[in-house]
């Protein structure tokens, strides 16, 4: 057997698999949408096969169409005949990770229905991949509601609260670097495990400069006497407009000014005739779930993150 990442001219067989199991996968209309813009790269694409070269597994994993490195496994398919797909899984992911830059290994996302654990082949599906994940050193799991704003629902106005405006990527580092204290994020107080605050906030910051979305949007958010009080980081990835980042500075939490934030993320998408408001919040962070209800936001689905520990 050999695993090894694709080339160009492996396109026809990696475009074959076909992933039976309801849970995401990469699809071929999808990987070649992605494939386009850099998302997906041969190179990000992995696959086993015998010594007569027939495909027995394959792993797709995305990145920022700038990015230099992996950052979420997509897809990871066995074709049926295989004896122990699990542990083939699992070699063919332990073998990436092997070869993909130095950094924190890959995490693996699943989506999932709301209720996908009184779906038994949901949660089959999802038990086998966590198996595989876990053989492969991903062993942290986090699991994120996710929301969706359409038209119809709520568009609050502003209740003068708070005062929105544009900054400078400086403003915004220095905000980013106070909101991440006392956190209820997993990803940003995995950040701090790694990083100090200052140079978390500049990782914050250019993941989202990053991003499909447009930099003008963002707004800092002010106290109608000119103190900074948060943050309001309307953003896009590659399904359409996000609710993206926002924050509240610890003194000022327990207002409700988190409702002010949202809705001035909702509105800023909203004038620019939005269809649909993708949202993420951990299943822990309870107050952030509470005002995505508030606002209308539907909780659609979970994202199911497998990920390796956290590095001190």
């Amino acid at each position: 057997m050999r695993i090894r990442p694709t080339v160009e001219s492996d396109l026809d067989r990696v475009l074959s698999c076909t992933v039976t199991a309801p849970v995401s996968w990469a699809d071929p209309d999808r990987y070649r949408r992605f494939l386009a813009d850099g998302s997906y790269r041969p190179a990000h694409t992995w696959i086993a096969e015998d010594a007569d070269g027939r495909l027995l597994a394959r792993a797709v994993w995305w990145t920022f169409p700038d990015g230099d490195r992996p950052l979420a496994l997509d897809c990871v398919w066995v074709d049926d005949g295989v004896a122990d797909p699990t542990a083939l899984a699992a070699e063919l992911l332990t073998a990436a990770h092997a070869a993909f830059p130095a950094g924190a290994l890959p995490e693996f996302h699943l989506f999932l229905p709301p209720a996908w654990r009184e779906d038994a082949a949901v949660r089959a599906a999802v038990d086998w991949r966590r198996e595989v994940a876990a053989r492969a050193g991903l062993t942290g799991e986090l699991e994120r509601l996710r929301y969706e704003w359409t038209p119809g629902g709520p568009v609050p106005e502003p209740t003068g609260r708070l005062v929105f405006t544009e900054a400078g990527d400086e403003e915004f580092t220095e905000v980013f670097r106070r909101v991440a204290v006392g956190s209820l994020d997993d990803d940003t107080r995995r950040g701090l495990l790694r990083l100090d605050g200052r140079a978390q906030a500049e990782e914050t910051l250019a993941e989202y400069l990053r991003m499909p979305g447009d930099r003008a949007w963002w707004r800092l958010a002010r106290t109608p006497d000119g103190e900074p009080a948060g943050f309001a980081v309307p953003s896009a990835n590659n399904g359409g407009p996000v609710v993206g980042y926002l924050g509240v500075l610890p003194e000022l939490r327990g207002r409700g000014l988190v409702d002010d934030l949202l809705a001035e993320i909702t509105r800023s998408h909203a004038s620019r005739g939005a269809a649909r408001i993708g949202a993420d919040t951990d299943f822990g962070n309870v107050p952030m779930a509470a005002a995505f209800e508030r606002a209308g936001y539907r909780n659609f689905g979970v994202r199911l993150v497998l990920s390796g520990p956290a590095e001190a």
